[in-house]
């Protein structure tokens, strides 16, 4: 479709809630399967690994296996291969991910809370999140472990509303032990080069779809990526008008973005 070879899309609030289709989800996917574009699903998800989400879209009639999915767990267990190799990490997360964290040498579990540790990686928020475990956390840090956050999203829709998540809680963190997070999944720079060098094509021929106007889309357009925001998810008005910076397209939902491409298509073409 036109310069379109690839498509970047956000899970969570884009084709599900709570992991239930959004409404012309599947069917959209499955058209723009059949167009033959790339497609990697992009998330900042921590509860899953990637084989777990990809068998629970599938049940869900989506085209996608583990293949076609990215997770934040994954992308970090290659920052701290590359940056941090051999570090002893104290992990902070809601949900099994080891499987994600290929190579990664976890302590704490085994080794009592005064586990010494090299790194303190933050995933995503659950009542895992409790004083005791932010406060080992912040010790951690203060003792010389560097703070590598997963993501810094403050909430996630699900079908009971908005929830709180790691943001809410990385931002008190950092305050309190004086550091500043890195961030291995969206919104950095190193998590849309993974996901470009994933599908294979260059930024101007990919398009990121997502419900969060900063961490999704906005910052796929700093990568030179096309931006596009959905009205489903965690989409809020006021967080729309207070922005950074203005979407390259908006639409209502995924269902409408086959007919978007269509119109990329055509203006390409003229």
């Amino acid at each position: 479709m036109g310069s379109v070879r690839a498509l970047l899309i956000d899970i969570d609030g884009v084709l599900t809630v709570s992991w239930r289709p959004l409404p012309g989800a599947v069917e959209a996917l499955r058209e723009i399967r059949a167009a033959g574009l790339g497609v990697a699903l992009v998330t900042n998800t921590t509860s899953r690994t990637r084989a777990s989400i990809a068998r629970v879209l599938a049940e869900a009639g989506f085209p996608v296996s583990a293949e076609d999915i990215l997770t934040a767990p994954a992308v970090t267990a290659a920052y701290l291969a590359e940056h941090c190799p051999g570090a002893r990490c104290a992990l902070l997360n809601s949900g099994d991910i080891g499987e994600d964290l290929g190579g990664v040498t976890v302590v704490g579990e085994d080794e009592g809370d005064d586990a010494v540790a090299d790194v303190v990686v933050v995933g995503g928020a659950g009542p895992e999140f409790d004083y005791a475990a932010l406060n080992r956390a912040f010790g951690q840090v203060q003792r010389g472990a560097r703070l590598v956050a997963m993501h810094r999203n403050l909430y996630w829709r699900t079908d009971e509303g908005l929830q709180l998540d790691t943001g809410a809680f990385l931002v008190g963190l950092e305050k309190a032990a004086r550091v500043e997070a890195e961030i291995t999944g969206k919104p950095s720079a190193a998590f849309f080069e993974a996901a470009l060098a994933h599908v294979g094509v260059g930024a101007r021929e990919a398009v990121m779809v997502g419900d969060d106007i900063e961490s999704d889309v906005l910052a796929a357009q700093r990568a030179g990526v096309t931006g596009v925001l959905v009205r489903t998810g965690k989409y809020l008005p006021e967080t729309h008008r207070a922005a950074s910076g203005t979407p390259d397209h908006v639409i209502d939902s995924f269902a409408d973005l086959p007919a978007l491409l269509g119109d990329l298509r055509e203006s390409a073409q003229q």
